[in-house]
């Protein structure tokens, strides 16, 4: 059995990621369109990065998330995206089995990231809200740091477990995945090793993670709620709803496609399914949070007037 597995795993060089379609004029419409949302999304999300930098007055713990957020998300998006646009246009649409680990991890990696840095930007905005005179103390420079490198440390945690166990299955039957990029489904069924142990583990670390971060966000935003309505003025209240409008906007996209994907039953699921709500959580998602954090916030669209018109004069 040992050496068979030996002869099935260098059997399998490469993978083939057959795409979203095979039709020639829908794949020239679909690059068009996913080349302008990733140019977006990279604009967005560097733009953001670069604005939060040079601009002191967003030198606060709010911003060093979203600054932290928006490098994940252009981390994230990069990791799947040029290959989809390249393969979208290529004959070849192969990718090595190193290759394929390497996406799947690190696009495991800035996916758990995000949805860890999500739950402690929720958090953040629970300290803003009900002890803004203690918040700048507890929020410290050290504190915010410390959070996001442990939300860092449990994604790229999270994913080397995942990759690790998927990686270390037997691939004999086919070499052709069903996705437009390497996934943990389309992956397990071209596998001849026993996946159930896979599957365990997947569902276990998925449902822990997505389950405590949606429950931070609930519980955080819970108690923001109820201080909101305890606010006596209507000024008050209206700037403590608008600080946290952007965020819980991204919160609800983000974990309600994760929530659909994890949460539908096993009978309703279809690859082509699972494959439009990828191009979403993958490709429009990263395109999105800086759009949100940028047309729902004030300090930011005022530090892109100061740099604009910096530049003008």
């Amino acid at each position: 059995m040992g050496g068979s597995e030996v002869q099935n795993q260098t059997e399998v060089k490469e993978f083939v990621l057959l795409g979203l379609s095979d039709d020639p004029e829908l794949k020239l419409i679909l690059f068009v369109v996913f080349f302008f949302i990733y140019m977006t999304t990279m604009l967005g999300n560097l733009g953001m990065i670069i604005l939060i930098a040079v601009d002191s007055r967003l030198h606060t713990p709010m911003y060093f998330f979203l600054f932290s957020l928006s490098f994940v998300d252009a981390c994230y998006s990069s990791a799947v995206t040029p290959k989809m646009l390249v393969n979208l246009l290529a004959e070849n649409r192969a990718i090595s089995i190193n290759g394929c680990a390497a996406q799947f991890y690190f696009f495991g990696s800035f996916l758990g990231t995000e949805c860890f840095l999500l739950a402690v930007m929720a958090y953040d905005r629970y300290m803003a809200i009900c002890y803004p005179l203690s918040y700048s103390v507890i929020m410290s420079e050290k504190v915010c740091f410390l959070l996001v490198a442990t939300t860092f440390f449990a994604g790229f945690g999270n994913a080397a477990v995942h990759t690790g166990m998927t990686f270390r299955l037997s691939f004999c039957a086919s070499n052709r995945i069903n996705h437009f990029y390497c996934d943990t489904p389309p992956l397990l069924k071209l596998s001849c090793s026993d996946t159930r142990i896979n599957g365990i583990v997947i569902m276990a670390f998925s449902s822990f993670n997505v389950i405590s971060c949606v429950l931070m966000v609930l519980i955080s935003y819970l108690f923001i709620l109820v201080t909101i309505l305890r606010m006596r003025s209507a000024q008050g209240r209206s700037k403590a709803f608008s600080t946290c409008a952007s965020h819980l906007m991204a919160v609800t996209i983000f974990f309600g496609t994760i929530l659909f994907m994890y949460l539908r039953p096993t009978s309703s699921y279809s690859m082509q399914q699972d494959k439009v709500v990828s191009v979403f959580y993958t490709v429009v998602i990263p395109m999105l949070n800086p759009l949100i954090y940028s047309l729902k916030n004030k300090d930011v669209k005022n530090a892109l007037k100061k740099i604009l018109q910096r530049h003008r004069s």
